[in-house]
């Protein structure tokens, strides 16, 4: 009996390893086939979709495609909601509404609410779950709902070379410059130069460059040391491979 539950047993593991193998491989078909690219949109019509773009499937709440420019080789991660004006179907002008740049990444879960003017520089970076919304709820009727009250829109620009940590939060009006660092979580209003580090809910300037004295405050942290030129990928990745010797 004992021999018997063994072979039941083994027999059960290896028909659970063939289907876990078999849905990974589905599950990985379905992700390639479903993304969103120039050459396949599906049914999305975006105003532009540049080279080398994907959004990654599944695909968050989309709307208002024909007021989207989306540059080249951006990636747009699972689950993004991307919208241009407040619903489906409304005529919004000759104009963009949403822009994103060359090189954009929006990480898993983010969302980017265009009502009015949103514009993304090229090669900003966005973690997970970052939230850029041109609107805003108003709240002057205190004797009526806030979510039956008109809301206020206004445009949006984050400068090229960003970078937005995971849950950051821009709300309508920001402007943000070149090479700004948001921290995870911050709430972003109003200006930001460029070259700074912004933390915080309101989000405030924690550090900048001084083209004379460099970051101030210094940074806590050596400067990262370049590749050496000639270096292929190939290296690299042979590199990482080798494991540090023991003492």
């Amino acid at each position: 009996m004992p021999k018997n539950r063994d072979t039941f047993s083994s027999l059960a593991a290896w028909r659970r390893r063939v289907l876990a193998r078999a849905v990974q491989r589905g599950w990985r078909w379905v992700q390639e086939t479903g993304s969103v690219t120039a050459e396949h949109p599906g049914p999305l019509r975006f105003r532009r979709l540049g080279p080398g773009t994907r959004l990654a499937f599944p695909q968050g709440t989309v709307f208002g495609e024909a007021w989207i420019e989306i540059g080249d080789h951006c990636i747009i991660a699972e689950q993004v909601t991307l919208t241009a004006g407040m619903l489906p179907g409304l005529d919004l002008g000759p104009d963009p509404i949403l822009t994103l740049g060359d090189g954009v990444v929006l990480g898993r879960g983010s969302h980017v609410i265009a009502d009015t003017r949103v514009t993304i520089g090229s090669d900003t970076y966005c973690g997970p779950y970052v939230y850029i919304t041109s609107t805003n709820h108003s709240y002057d009727d205190p004797h009526e709902p806030v979510g039956r009250q008109w809301p206020r829109a206004e445009p949006v620009e984050i400068g090229p070379g960003c970078w937005l940590g995971t849950g950051a939060v821009v709300l309508p009006g920001a402007r943000l410059g070149r090479n700004v660092v948001v921290a995870a979580g911050a709430v972003v209003r109003g200006d930001v130069p460029d070259h700074s580090v912004v933390a915080g809910a309101p989000a405030r300037v924690v550090r900048s460059w001084d083209p004379e004295l460099g970051w101030q405050p210094p940074l806590r942290t050596p400067a990262p040391v370049p590749i050496p030129e000639g270096v292929t990928s190939e290296q690299l990745v042979a590199l990482a491979d080798l494991e540090p010797e023991t003492p």
